[in-house]
């Protein structure tokens, strides 16, 4: 693809962009959300038409017009959110379209059987092809899509973001797979945020930055902090903040809380006997393997848990009993979930309705917004935390990734709480909006929040956190300082069980 430009009224989304792929490499695309990744792609499977530069396939000069010429060109993508039917077949979803006819020109049954029996085979998955679509869990969903796209014969096969809502067996299911489809001689172009999935799968890499790219490296020979430093065009040093230390007072304090409900899907753990202390200023973060239960404390801290719940709470030194979502957000508890996109955001929504969603009290009189005092908190949300948006009334659905973050951070942000729980805040969202992610949760505890963090990502955790507590099984196993919180450190505390785990305390540290 060479000199690729795209305008979509005043934005120019490409400038003269490049990519070249070879035949049986896996080539990572990287870039900041808005960077322009997706337009290339879109442009290279025909939903979008470029407004000049060419595309050639094998050496000969293309036009890709449709979605349905790209494929007949070898060319197919895997988008983020999954085009498959919910509704439909495993069977059905596989040969939308194309389905194989006999003489007599009725669908060839016997043949598509066959045929889909030996491509869920060959992408390791062991679902029935007569399965409906919407009853898979989604990473069996995406090695559906994935067959679909090795049954198009395809030459170059585009993935965007395949593993953001995988777990971690399927994770390395698809891992085990990307090196099978390279050996067939296929291209395959791999868009993702996570620097540990390129290491381990990709051989080279493009990085683009502003509609443009501006390197192509050899992942093998390049360090990490490099490609980051292209990315965001400044070193990696400046992703995390300095950070003030937070003061001795307890903002928030746990104490024995437990959920006395059947464990979560999947095994997760519920909480079991936690104690807990948070100080004004302070960020902690919470550590553990998958259905640890870290997402399951947050849910409970923000009364997700209702009547399951026991045990003390207390917010500045004063009982608190979060029952419910609305009495944690009268107590002064906000919080960002991990879905965003499901339980954070009204997607069909504007920017201003999403960002005053939890404080419409204040915005309404008589059960009516009002709409002038709707747009000056929204435009305030969107100067302060600087949300790319072209305005307050467009619908979120349009934001990136990171700016759709944004939005729910100025949402409870609007109600000044005292304490914010985070939900993996920077899950699928580039490096660059990371970076302002993490400068704005140091402003936030500079003024006195406190923060509560989940997070898998384990330099996140070092580089932002004042405290990390590691759970296993729903409790707390360890407290570890920030000098001490190494990636090393958390994961031996995270899956190595100790002697007695039944009641760590987590006090405040004394004053030094």
């Amino acid at each position: 693809m060479s000199g690729i430009d795209k305008h979509f009224g005043g934005v120019h989304a490409l400038r003269g962009a490049n990519l070249t792929v070879h035949r049986a490499e896996v080539h990572a695309l990287l870039g900041e959300n808005g960077a322009g990744k997706s337009t290339m792609m879109n442009v290279l499977s025909g939903v979008i038409r470029p407004d000049s530069g060419t595309i050639n396939l094998e050496g000969e000069q293309v036009e890709i017009a449709t979605p349905s010429q790209a494929q007949d060109l070898g060319v197919a993508m895997i988008h983020q959110e999954l085009d498959l039917a919910p509704n439909g077949t495993v069977l059905d979803n596989l040969f939308l379209g194309r389905e194989p006819r006999t003489r007599l020109g009725t669908l060839n049954l016997a043949r598509m059987q066959r045929e889909a029996t030996e491509l869920l085979r060959d992408v390791g998955i062991d679902i029935v092809p007569s399965q409906l679509v919407g009853s898979l869990r989604v990473g069996e969903q995406q090695m559906v899509a994935i067959a679909k796209a090795l049954s198009l014969q395809a030459q170059v096969l585009v993935m965007d973001e395949p593993t953001s809502a995988l777990s971690d067996s399927e994770v390395e299911t698809l891992f085990e797979l990307v090196p099978r489809i390279r050996e067939r001689g296929v291209g395959v172009i791999f868009i993702s945020h996570r620097m540990d999935e390129i290491a381990t799968l990709a051989d080279r890499a493009t990085v683009f930055r502003d509609g443009a790219d501006v390197g192509s490296v050899d992942v093998a020979t390049t360090e990490p902090t490099e490609i980051i430093r292209m990315m965001i065009g400044k070193p990696l040093d400046a992703l995390f903040p300095e950070h003030t230390p937070p003061t001795d007072t307890a903002r928030l304090r746990v104490r024995e809380l437990t959920v006395d409900r059947p464990g979560g899907p999947g095994g997760r753990s519920e909480p079991a006997g936690i104690d807990l202390t948070v100080r004004a200023g302070e960020i902690v973060g919470l550590a553990g393997l998958l259905g640890a239960g870290r997402t399951e404390l947050l849910d409970a801290l923000f009364g997700l848990a209702g009547k399951h719940l026991h045990g003390t709470v207390e917010l500045d030194g004063e009982p608190v009993t979060p029952r419910s979502p609305r009495a944690a957000l009268a107590a002064g508890i906000g919080y960002v979930p991990e879905d965003r996109r499901a339980s954070g955001l009204i997607m069909a929504e504007s920017v201003a309705a999403n960002v005053v969603l939890a404080a419409l009290p204040t915005i309404a009189r008589w059960g009516w917004r009002r709409r002038r005092d709707e747009r000056r908190h929204a435009t305030s949300s969107i100067d302060d935390l600087r949300i790319k948006t072209s305005s307050p009334d467009v619908a979120v659905s349009t934001l990136s990734g990171g700016n759709q973050q944004k939005v729910v951070f100025a949402r409870h942000l609007l109600r000044d709480p005292r304490l914010l729980l985070l939900d993996e805040p920077t899950r699928g969202v580039d490096v660059g909006a990371k970076s302002e992610i993490y400068r704005l949760l140091a402003r936030l505890t500079e003024d006195g929040m406190a923060v509560l963090m989940a997070s898998s990502e384990l330099p996140e955790l070092v580089g932002v956190c004042d405290r990390v507590a590691v759970l296993r099984g729903g409790r707390i196993v360890t407290v570890l300082d920030h000098g001490d919180a190494t990636a090393e450190a958390i994961l031996e505390a995270a899956s190595v069980p100790t002697v007695a785990e039944t009641h760590v305390e987590t006090e405040i540290p004394e004053a030094s």
